[in-house]
């Protein structure tokens, strides 16, 4: 069972579709993610409330749909699962947020071209597919990311944190600043500046 943890649509409960291809963020771990977005010294309120939110791999639009009740502006969500789109749109209507969200039917790593570019992005990929640059690189390059935007990233905890191919000698303007790393059971959240 997902819900919504705070705000305006505090339990709210959220569909899920049926198996393991979609895997939303547990309650307490999205709970854990938020007061360290508010709380952090590169955080704080301002981050969340009237942003521009981009849920990327969106599933359920559990992260979101938090982000919207938490104060967001609007939120636009990536997903390419029929399930999880249905599922998606449903917790939409179910929160009476129509006019708040965009859902693009489409996979991220090719998105099409924004003139409106988020403040914090969350990326919550297919564990072990090396997607968080692949998807990154896309969406600044179509005008999706704001400059100086928070970027969420989920990916196993046993994965390589993203960009750490990278090497110092060819770190550049445009690669990301690492800000801040929590595990959670199976998952690890690291947090970036863009």
């Amino acid at each position: 069972m997902v819900r919504i943890i705070a705000g305006s649509r505090k339990g709210r409960l959220l569909t899920a579709p049926v198996g393991q291809t979609t895997r939303p963020t547990a309650d307490r771990v999205r709970q854990a993610l938020f007061d360290m977005l508010l709380h952090a010294p590169w955080g704080g309120p301002t981050l969340i409330s009237e942003a521009h939110v981009l849920d990327a791999f969106a599933g359920t639009g559990a992260l979101g749909l938090e982000a919207l009740s938490r104060g967001a502006n609007h939120a636009t969500f990536f997903e390419t699962s029929r399930p999880a789109l249905a599922a998606l749109r449903a917790n939409i209507q179910a929160c009476k947020w129509e006019e708040s969200c965009t859902v693009i039917a489409r996979d991220v790593t090719s998105p099409p071209l924004s003139t409106f570019p988020a403040g914090l992005v969350f990326l919550d990929p297919p564990y072990h597919q090396n997607l968080p640059e692949r998807a990154l690189n896309a969406l600044q390059s179509k005008g999706w990311i704001a400059p100086n935007a928070i970027a969420v990233i989920e990916t196993g905890c046993e994965e390589p944190l993203p960009f750490s191919n990278e090497e110092e000698a060819t770190q550049t303007a445009n690669t990301p600043a690492f800000l801040a790393e929590r595990q959670h059971g199976a998952a690890r959240f690291s947090i970036w500046r863009l």
